[in-house]
């Protein structure tokens, strides 16, 4: 008996401790304002990477855009934009998109993209 109880509590204990994440059913794809950097980018990822529903975060400095995987049914891509907005980048929606249509047109997938680590040269008001 207590080998059972023992069995259903530790069934319990994983059952709880595993993770959900936001699964990623759209895209969006942001005109973003201001980066010059990879400072800038960990910047615009950090402010991001705990959002509700935000699975992924894809930052190119140099063409001004922010790609983020996300779960529609838990965050807008409005409120997405605003965050970036709101970490100091100027941010307007460009389109959104299925992950399945992005890889199509960047023969990217959405789901391999939190890069770390910034240019290291203090800029951007990180060190």
């Amino acid at each position: 008996m207590l080998l059972i109880l023992a069995a259903v509590v530790v069934v319990g204990i994983l059952a709880f401790s595993v993770r959900l994440e936001a699964s990623v059913n759209s895209v969006a794809v942001l005109r973003t304002q201001g980066m010059t950097c990879g400072s800038c980018a960990l910047r615009i990822e950090d402010a991001l990477k705990g959002a509700k529903g935000v699975s992924s975060v894809q930052v190119n400095v140099n063409d001004g855009q922010v790609v983020v995987g996300y779960d529609s049914s838990l965050v807008k891509p409005e409120a997405i934009a605003e965050q970036v907005t709101g970490s100091g980048y100027g941010s307007s929606i460009i389109q959104v998109l299925t992950p399945e249509e992005y890889a199509s047109l960047t023969g990217k997938n959405i789901a391999a993209g939190i890069r770390k680590g910034g240019c290291g040269k203090g800029c951007c008001g990180t060190k």
